[in-house]
């Protein structure tokens, strides 16, 4: 069964001003990231100077990452490039976009076709494509997926495993029973969304004991699930703390969580031809097994994204 509305990532659904205050207050508080990243307000409505690129990022590591990997490609072709890291949730992104203050944005397809229509059907990555791209601001596109995909899921940690004999081969219908004696935790968006507890609802029948709001993935839901605060959280598939922790991700066999392949979102008028055979280039290079491993490199090892992303586009002959 493939669900009506996946979603993925920690964006935000309801913007206001409480989505515009943590966006900024991020950004001021972002240390990591591109080394040459432009550090004003993200939220600003100023465009780029003309023939330069803006390479953005929403407020998780991977996109940090993925964005460093999209410039510095691009810059290997000789198209100047700045960074905005680090800005915040989709909502803000996407409308950053629109005005032309971005020019590129790593994306997720099934992520942000739920953004654009969360009633839309996800049934392979071209059909997911295609629908964003008829959903999207007439200023925007997608260009070519990845096959490097990362999405939400639902996991939970070892000592949860152990006590339900959940294996990596459980899925999210075993929950079902147990679910309300366990606290499950994520961004704050997660309790809301059809991607999230909505759809665990709808699709699985979870009622969980409670839900306990904390960041978009990151360390804060990492040591949650670990320290066994929460004993189930939205954990994405190419997070490493999945194999460091022995987490175990529950198997969604109806697709609540959709497809989730990296995907440049551009501002078409703002990226020239080569641009975007530059992005390309990326996209057919990158899969899961690199992303993870740079992943691990930044998130286990505490590398520069910026270094991790330029030492991979060597090694794919794109530097």
């Amino acid at each position: 069964m493939t669900s009506t509305a996946p979603h993925s990532r920690s964006f935000r659904r309801h913007p206001g001003v409480a989505a515009v205050a943590l966006a900024a207050a991020t950004v001021l508080l972002a240390g990591c990231g591109s080394s040459d990243s432009d550090t004003s307000d993200p939220l600003a409505n100023d465009k780029a100077d003309s023939g330069t690129v803006v390479v953005g990022s929403n407020n998780f590591a991977e996109s940090i990452l993925l964005a460093d990997i999209y410039g510095e490609a691009l810059k290997a072709k000789g198209v100047k490039v700045t960074y905005k890291p680090n800005i915040g949730s989709r909502e803000t992104t996407y409308g950053l976009l629109k005005n032309g203050s971005i020019t590129v944005l790593p994306e997720y397809n099934g992520s942000l076709l739920a953004y654009l229509d969360p009633k839309a059907e996800q049934k392979s990555v071209e059909a997911v494509n295609a629908a964003a791209k008829a959903k999207l601001d007439s200023k925007l596109t997608l260009l070519e997926s990845a096959p490097a995909e990362d999405k939400d899921s639902v996991s939970i940690n070892a000592e949860t495993a152990k006590k339900y004999n959940l294996t990596a081969q459980s899925t999210l219908e075993d929950l079902k029973d147990i679910a309300p004696e366990l606290v499950i935790g994520g961004s704050p968006e997660f309790q809301t969304r059809q991607q999230g507890l909505v759809g665990l609802e709808a699709e699985y029948g979870l009622k969980f004991k409670s839900f306990k709001a904390l960041d978009a993935g990151g360390p804060l839901t990492q040591a949650a699930l670990t320290k066994n605060t929460v004993q189930a959280a939205d954990i994405f598939t190419t997070d490493p703390t999945i194999t460091k922790e022995k987490f175990v991700v529950l198997q969604d066999p109806k697709n609540l969580f959709g497809f989730a392949n990296v995907t440049p979102l551009v501002y078409k008028s703002g990226l020239s031809q080569e641009g975007v055979a530059a992005l390309n280039e990326v996209s057919a290079k990158l899969d899961t097994k690199s992303l993870l491993d740079m992943d691990s490199q930044v998130q286990l090892e505490n590398k520069d994204p910026l270094d991790v992303a330029k030492a991979w586009l060597e090694s794919v002959g794109l530097s």
